[in-house]
């Protein structure tokens, strides 16, 4: 057996860069070591202040970056380029790349550019730079060999930025965390900011529950806003046991939710599950069963977060008139998956890509992509599926490894 270095990104009042980068600091990672690492980036008249901020009542570290001369607007390329001239470790130079060529493929397709057009506004600043690659370098620092991260929290509202006023979630936070768990905030105000969704979905394996692990650091990092709750986000860091050579599939908690219904007009079964996942829901689907006297119903069932449940309980009792839900908890192992977008030569397509201990064990292309381009070029949908999976699998490789990893 070997002990894996986790981290676990617990997001109770959701994640920004700031908050990424203080919650790091807070748990062991040195300001002074972060700033050598960034000391060689190709960028000048920034400072980065750590300071203690106060919470809910309770502590945290915050992080500020002050920014002395007026910056230009910035593209993935020239973000790209400083990163590699800035001389960094290498896991510091990939990841960072990773996040923000993941924030220009969610940005690109929320404006209807290629990747390499997208103007970088907020989300290409110094400070936004800075955040992105410190945190980089503080898990590089802190040793950190995988990272989990809990339900990203979505609250409502509008959010003022450069592209004028948008709604909460921002466009580009929703398509960062496509196959990401989420849970509803009832507060209104951004929570889970565009730097701060591109961290958490490039370098995190996966989102769920607490881990069981060996606790040796904990870290809170001190937002900006002011909430009804302590604006923080807590990093705990740890080991696991894991077989040598080997990363455990992650477990979650669940509350599974099922009742059976034998008087529900089956045209009325699609809209009751479309109802069920517009409210939240992991999963939910029907089972066919012969009752006592021979009669046919179904057994609906439903998967819901641990403590995300309630909501769903008053839409199959309003929708389906069931007299009694079962409720249970369980516990699941789910595998480590990454949302990627390929390109084709229909166009870009969406896929999944569900990974064990790093590789890569199968891939599903985004089934209204294919669809959409399908339709679009007039070719048999599974030609699409079919390039979709090959320009994934080109990704990882003979291995199953992501190509980067192979050519260390």
């Amino acid at each position: 057996m070997t002990n894996v270095r986790l981290l676990y990104w617990d997001c109770f009042a959701g994640i920004s860069g700031d908050m990424a980068l203080g919650s790091l600091i807070d748990a062991g990672a040195s300001p002074d070591d972060i700033r050598a690492v960034l000391s060689g980036l190709p960028l000048g008249g920034w400072t980065l202040e750590v300071r203690e901020e106060k919470s809910g009542g309770l502590r945290g570290t915050g992080v500020k970056v002050h920014v002395r001369r007026e910056q230009p607007h910035r593209r993935l390329p020239d973000i790209l380029a400083i990163i590699q001239a800035g001389g960094l470790p290498e896991p510091v130079a990939r990841n960072s790349a990773r996040v923000f060529t993941r924030l220009a493929q969610a940005e690109a397709r929320v404006h209807g550019v290629s990747p390499d057009q997208v103007h970088f506004h907020e989300t290409g600043g110094v400070d936004a730079i800075i955040e992105i690659i410190g945190t980089a370098a503080a898990l590089h620092l802190l040793e950190v060999e995988q990272v989990r991260l809990s339900p990203l929290p979505l609250s409502r509202g509008f959010v003022h930025c450069a592209h004028g006023t948008l709604p909460v979630p921002a466009p580009a936070v929703l398509e960062l965390i496509r196959g990401f768990p989420t849970r509803p905030a009832e507060v209104e105000g951004e929570l889970v900011t565009p730097t701060g969704a591109a961290l958490a979905v490039t370098l995190a394996s996966t989102a769920g529950a607490y881990p069981g692990l060996f606790i040796e650091g904990i870290g809170y990092g001190a937002g900006t806003s002011a909430f009804p709750f302590p604006n923080l986000l807590r990093a705990v860091l740890g080991r696991v046991e894991s077989p040598a050579g080997e990363h455990p599939p992650a477990r979650e908690q669940i509350t599974v939710l099922e009742t059976v219904l034998d008087d529900v007009n089956p045209e009325h079964h699609p809209y009751v599950l479309e109802q069920l996942l517009a409210a939240g829901a992991r999963d939910a689907y029907l089972t066919p069963l012969i009752m006592k006297k021979g009669r046919p119903g179904v057994k609906l069932t439903v998967i819901a977060g641990a403590d995300e449940w309630n909501s769903l309980v008053m839409v199959i009792l309003k929708e389906t008139g069931t007299l009694g839900i079962r409720v249970r908890r369980e516990d699941r192992v789910v595998l480590d998956r990454r949302v990627l977008v390929v390109d084709t030569d229909y166009g870009p397509v969406q896929v999944k890509a569900a990974l064990l201990d790093g590789r890569m064990l199968r891939v599903k292309p985004e089934f209204e992509d294919c669809r959409t381009l399908a339709l679009k070029h007039r070719v048999p949908v599974r030609i699409v599926t079919a390039a979709a999976e090959r320009a994934a699998e080109a990704l990882f490789g003979e291995e199953g490894l992501p190509v980067e990893q192979q050519q260390e």
